[in-house]
């Protein structure tokens, strides 16, 4: 993964962290060792899938740069209804508190997306790669090219 990728993923992974972690102690206190258990869960599985999501995005965009915007919003829906899925799943669950767990995957989501949003705005990513724009100057012949109408 190049650096930005890697800053892009720190810079919205932390913050879910810290969410989650808050997450879990609110949860301990109100629900018990179930209510963190759920929290911690959740903040997993948030982490797990935008991780994911934002890896096979980043792969799309350098292979596939046409269709970035499609399967960013493909992916971002997908995330979404799995998320719900999951905690449609997990309802009844008596392994942990449904509840906490439920309400940490929709804190989670919203800390990552806005963190993520966050580390898009503020990272200085190139349009167009410099080496790529001198290597193609430097590849053409060296004689001038012709213009305009020839006689």
């Amino acid at each position: 993964m190049p650096s930005n990728d890697v800053r892009i993923l720190a810079q919205a992974a932390v913050p879910t962290v810290a969410a989650g972690a808050i997450a879990a102690v609110v949860s301990g206190v109100v629900a018990g060792g179930k209510g963190a258990i759920g929290a911690v869960v959740g903040t997993v599985i948030v982490i797990a899938f935008m991780g994911i999501g934002l890896y096979a995005l980043q792969r799309t965009a350098k292979s596939l740069p046409q269709l970035f915007q499609m399967m960013g919003l493909m992916l971002y829906a997908a995330q979404i209804l799995l998320l719900f899925v999951f905690m449609a799943a997990f309802k009844n669950t008596t392994l942990f508190n449904p509840r906490a767990f439920a309400i940490t995957l929709a804190v989670a989501t919203i800390a990552w997306i806005a963190a993520q949003t966050r580390a898009h705005m503020k990272a200085k990513i190139l349009y167009v790669e410099p080496d790529s724009v001198s290597s193609s100057r430097s590849s053409k012949s060296e004689k001038p090219e012709k213009s305009g109408h020839s006689s």
